[in-house]
């Protein structure tokens, strides 16, 4: 079968219209800010990645917390007005462990993660493209292979959340304000980036 790259992505597109995330120039526009932000912020650099591992930087997960705290805000708001609904998918244990060894590996070797690496590749970062094109291509080789793997995913425990297990509509909304309020109780401590002599 010939693959065909224009065929590729006006099928990715007519997929995104028909799942009703929004128009293309509003998914595009969300994605612009994004990388905005984390440009400025400076999280895509390996730098910022390695301080956090390292306990020498906090600017990553003041960051993510931040981020997160104020989406698990909006999204309860949302979906109380019915502008949004959940996706929740499964839980496969066996498919969770071995993901979560992949993922850290992967950005053990790059030091970046999947969001911030396009990021970097756009600064011109070649090692980044070299590690987001193998993303791509392993992530091809395992929708081709899936059917066969599915013996390793493990038992599937549905599609729990944690409001089903604490039973409270507001959880959401309380989890936004906390992690907000993580995002600020960090410290700023921050090591500096390491610039190369020219």
């Amino acid at each position: 079968m010939q693959w065909n790259i224009v065929e590729f992505f006006s099928h990715t597109i007519e997929l995104v219209q028909k799942q009703n995330h929004g128009s293309i120039a509003l998914i595009l526009f969300i994605g612009f800010v994004f990388g905005v932000i984390i440009q400025w912020s400076r999280v895509d650099t390996f730098d910022k990645i390695a301080g956090f591992a390292m306990l020498k930087g906090f600017k990553v997960p003041k960051m993510l917390f931040l981020s997160i705290g104020i989406a698990s805000i909006g999204l309860f708001f949302m979906i109380k007005m019915g502008w949004a609904e959940y996706h929740i998918k499964p839980i496969t244990l066996g498919g969770l462990i071995l993901g979560g060894i992949i993922f850290a590996i992967g950005m053990a070797i790059l030091g970046l993660c999947p969001g911030t690496g396009p990021v970097a590749v756009s600064e011109g970062n070649i090692d980044v493209l070299v590690g987001l094109i193998g993303g791509l291509l392993a992530g091809a080789l395992f929708t081709y292979l899936y059917p066969d793997l599915k013996v390793i995913m493990g038992p599937d425990y549905g599609k729990l959340t944690l409001t089903q297990l604490i039973d409270g509509s507001w959880f959401i909304f309380l989890y936004g304000i906390a992690l907000i309020a993580i995002a600020f109780l960090l410290p700023n401590r921050e090591i500096e980036e390491e610039v190369g002599e020219v």
